[in-house]
């Protein structure tokens, strides 16, 4: 079974309470007796926290997507794209999105749920971050009220405003007000002009290791996701290699 039918499947039940598991259960058009409002369960298998990761994904996406006071085709057609939803397990999957998005109120008890899920996990929620920039933007414009979502959003991760500057470069290009020409390769690697060579490199090298596939993989992002990290190592090695250039780092 894909991803994608475990969370709709009746094991999701036992993977997760409190409002993601209640969602689901709506969704699904029945209760799942073992879930209570506030319970947040802690998924300890890897297969769980998948599911918790995934659930989180469509749920916030199409919190984010409502935001702006209405969700666009390029929203849906973008979610789609990026998490190669099977065809038969696209009905479920919409269900649950459909039931997410009847409003954008209420999403900060999900994304609480799940930065306590993966609280020691901050790689993985930066890769929901990524999930969710990817959706912003799909409709080549960021809406107002979707760029105060993210950043709530980030905060409620547990994220600083730096730290959700650094996504924002890194996810779309460059923040607002900066100069043209891209993201500030430093801001991305999260170091300043004033860190060493030495200092750089080690920060490079770290972040290589958190956001390697493998890494995210056995902390609870699904395979299906994966394309968001590569997306996000090729930012991260395009920052390093420009900066490398420019101080003439051996």
């Amino acid at each position: 079974m894909s991803i994608w039918g475990k969370v709709i499947g009746g094991v999701t039940g036992f993977a997760m309470g409190g409002p993601m598991g209640a969602l689901l259960g709506a969704a699904a058009g029945h209760a799942y007796d073992k879930m209570r409002e506030g319970d947040a369960a802690l998924p300890n298998s890897t297969a769980a926290r998948q599911v918790a990761f995934t659930t989180a994904v469509i749920v916030l996406s199409a919190k984010m997507a409502k935001a702006d006071g209405k969700v666009t085709r390029d929203e849906i057609d973008a979610f789609k794209e990026l998490f190669d939803i099977p065809p038969g397990e696209a009905e479920d999957v919409g269900k649950l999105f459909n039931e997410a998005r009847k409003d954008a109120q209420g999403f900060e008890p999900y994304a609480e749920q799940i930065a306590a899920m993966f609280a020691a996990q901050p790689a993985v929620l930066e890769e929901l971050m990524g999930g969710l920039f990817h959706i912003a933007r799909a409709d080549g414009v960021i809406h107002p009220a979707e760029a105060g979502f993210l950043r709530k959003t980030a905060l409620i991760f547990g994220f600083s405003e730096i730290q959700f500057e650094r996504l924002q470069a890194i996810h779309m290009g460059r923040a607002p007000g900066a100069a043209a020409g891209g993201a500030d390769p430093y801001q991305v690697l999260g170091v300043t002009r004033k860190n060493t060579d030495d200092d750089i490199k080690k920060t490079y090298r770290k972040l290589i290791r958190e956001n390697h596939p493998d890494t995210l993989i056995a902390q609870g992002v699904p395979q299906e996701f994966i394309d968001v990290a590569n997306e996000k190592m090729a930012a991260i090695n395009a920052a390093f290699d420009q900066i490398e250039k420019e101080r003439g780092i051996k």
